[in-house]
């Protein structure tokens, strides 16, 4: 799949995340845009998985979502590559849906292997995910995602410090790195500091890359791939624009978990083509 195929599924999901939110006038847009472009690359060309789900994962690629209140974008790559029907983006939030505010698995919802609400988590499952991998002889990759907000929990840097001492080498991270969580920007509410420089001296393979510029995020979780296997876990650190693509959200934190009026709806709407049909 090309650069520009990529980036036109990109412009639907964005589509869906807006729209999604705005009809129950509730979720978190500002993550879900910031990480559509990620995401659609990882899903539509990078991992290697079968849409005929088992919570095993033998045999294929796995990806964990750590930061779950970008679950709109989530659910819409996931339907979108054909895990369930594109039409169930029309229960999210609803009383008794499978697209619950934040992914869980007790609905049974075809890609979500694991519930993620709790910040500060999702990295420890994914190096066990990948632990297990390699004591099987599956030679498959485990990526992550997390935010950068995220990595004020401390549970994170134990699961870091674990996954180099234990050459967790199947297994890429990425963070999403915008400066931005729901009480303001990250160097005022706690500030992380150098990520480069901390990941280095816990042992880890440390990329960037703009987040925004799928040729480079295509290029990029190649050269990531082609790291695994060395003997250190990789990370990515990806610079990303909260509320990208809707250019009254690309503000600051303030869209991190608010929904669009109508009229703003109708905004976003205009900016954003629709590709692949809404649902």
């Amino acid at each position: 799949m090309t650069t520009a195929e990529l980036t036109r599924i990109a412009s639907q999901v964005r589509r869906d995340i807006v729209r999604m939110v705005h009809a129950q006038q509730s979720g978190h847009p500002g993550g879900s845009l910031g990480c559509t472009d990620f995401l659609t690359a990882l899903y539509f060309k990078i991992m290697k998985f079968d849409t005929n789900f088992s919570m095993d994962g033998k045999n294929e690629d796995l990806f964990f979502l750590s930061n779950g209140h970008i679950s709109p974008v989530f659910y819409s790559v996931l339907s979108r590559s054909g895990f369930f029907d594109v039409k169930e983006l029309a229960s999210f939030r609803k009383i008794n849906s499978r697209l619950q505010g934040h992914p869980t698995t007790h609905e049974g919802l075809p890609g979500i292997r694991i519930a993620s609400g709790s910040l500060g988590q999702g990295m420890s499952v994914a190096i066990g995910a990948a632990l297990s991998k390699k004591y099987n002889g599956d030679d498959k990759i485990v990526y992550s995602l997390h935010g950068d907000g995220e990595l004020q929990e401390g549970q994170n840097w134990e699961a870091i410090m674990f996954a180099a001492h234990n050459k967790v080498d199947n297994y890429i991270a990425t963070v999403d790195v915008n400066g931005q969580q729901i009480d303001g920007p990250l160097s005022k509410v706690l500030n992380l500091d150098n990520l480069e420089e901390k990941f280095k001296a816990f042992h880890w393979t440390v990329l960037h890359m703009d987040g925004h510029n799928m040729e480079e995020i295509v290029a990029t979780l190649e050269k990531a791939k082609g790291l695994t296997g060395k003997g250190k876990p990789v990370v990515i650190l990806m610079k990303t624009t909260m509320g990208k693509g809707v250019d009254f959200m690309e503000t600051g934190h303030e869209w991190h978990g608010i929904a669009p009026n109508n009229e703003q709806l109708a905004n976003a709407l205009t900016q954003l083509e629709e590709t692949l049909g809404d649902y």
